[in-house]
């Protein structure tokens, strides 16, 4: 079967600027160019869609879904590979993107319609059945710009789905209006499925590229995880969701403990110029071999004085470490121990625990506090004692 699309080897990268020069005196200024990371949207992706097939794109955010879209519809080019493409195209990308606020909802279902690429004759052909569809004909000679979101969205949504392309491309389109309007909507892409219109569509609902797509790509960071039967893609894409999921709830609990450093009595208050210990400790699902604890130690109104990360064993089921603290050069006051644990491969996905305790004004040394924390993982604080 001949291919609408064909993508092969497609690279897209975007510069990420950490300093801008908005002008030629800037440059001149500063004396140095602009400075920027390199970002690789999508890398390396390749994939055929059929004439008369839904070809379903999905992905977590940032995947690089709508870039793929964006590049299949020649609104950005790649910087390597090829992208071919057989008959008319249309895109809905940003519904009513074409939309002047201040011109009527009859003008600007002309002036949208002329963008996608209807002719004033098939415009006007179509008129009744646009304004039908989006259900707004009390208010088609109304501003726009007094026009509810919902009612916005399904005017652009209208004309979009009235140019009947050979080639569709769909971003995210199908949760727009109420549930009767989007069983309208999805009503109307079975029918332009039926009559051999290519429609490629990227969605968050696995129900709809079941349902409605022969064919998906999984995208993962840019790179195409799983091409083929959209039941196949979907069923792997969710299997590997579930997975993370557990990944992420690997650590069941976490706890802090602050001790006086010389005799180990559980802190109520810190004397300003003595040493102290931090008892950290977690309980972890079986097959997690290490995880990762962030530990600060901050004021009463949230300044941060201490932060320092390490990644630790697991022994047993669980995690234990002792962390020797310096003397804190601080005025009196309340202040916290605030650690977060997690697995060591999703150190976004964590289990805090905190602590709170006093310093008094007694031993206030003056210099400031510097070097680096002592961990001792498994090691036991001793025997607590009532202060």
């Amino acid at each position: 079967m001949t291919a609408a699309i064909e993508a092969r080897d497609v690279h897209k990268d975007f510069r990420i600027y950490h300093e801008v020069n908005r002008s030629v005196k800037s440059a001149v200024m500063r004396r140095r160019r602009a400075r920027f990371e390199q970002f690789e949207a999508l890398k390396g992706v390749s994939f055929e869609v059929p004439q008369g097939s839904t070809f379903g794109l999905i992905g977590r955010n940032g995947s690089g879904k709508s870039t793929l879209l964006k590049c299949l519809a020649r609104i950005l080019r790649p910087e390597k590979g090829q992208i071919i493409t057989r008959g008319r195209m249309a895109a809905m990308l940003e519904l009513g993107s074409g939309f002047h606020p201040e011109l009527s909802g009859r003008e600007n279902v002309f002036l949208n319609a002329s963008i996608l690429g209807l002719s004033r004759r098939e415009a006007e052909e179509k008129f009744d059945s646009i304004v039908e569809f989006a259900g707004i004909e009390k208010f088609i000679d109304s501003p726009v710009k007094n026009y509810s979101s919902g009612m916005y969205v399904r005017l652009g949504f209208s004309v979009a789905i009235h140019v009947e392309p050979d080639v569709l491309l769909v971003d995210e389109v199908l949760a727009v209006g109420d549930e009767q309007f989007q069983r309208k909507c999805a009503e109307r892409f079975r029918a332009l499925h039926e009559s051999g219109r290519t429609i490629v569509l990227v969605s968050h609902s696995m129900r709809e590229i079941r349902e409605m797509c022969d064919q998906a790509v999984w995208l993962d960071s840019g790179v195409p995880r799983v091409v083929g039967p959209a039941e196949h893609v979907v069923r792997e894409y969710l299997e590997e969701q579930d997975s993370a999921q557990a990944a992420r709830t690997r650590v069941l609990r976490a706890g802090v403990e602050v001790f006086d450093g010389v005799d180990g009595t559980v802190l109520g208050d810190l004397a300003a110029g003595r040493p102290w210990t931090v008892r950290i400790n977690a309980d972890v699902a079986d097959g997690t071999s290490e995880v990762t604890a962030h530990l600060e130690v901050v004021t009463g109104s949230g300044t941060v004085l201490v932060s320092d990360r390490r990644t630790l064993p697991v022994d047993d089921g669980g995690v234990a470490a002792r962390v020797a603290m310096p003397p804190l050069p601080v005025l009196p006051g309340e202040y916290g121990v605030r650690v977060h644990v997690a697995t060591a491969d999703d150190p976004d996905h964590c289990v805090p625990a905190n602590a709170f305790f006093l310093v008094d004004g007694g031993g206030r040394p003056e210099s400031v506090l510097g070097g680096e924390l002592t961990w001792d993982t498994g090691a036991e604080v001793p025997q607590s004692r009532a202060s």
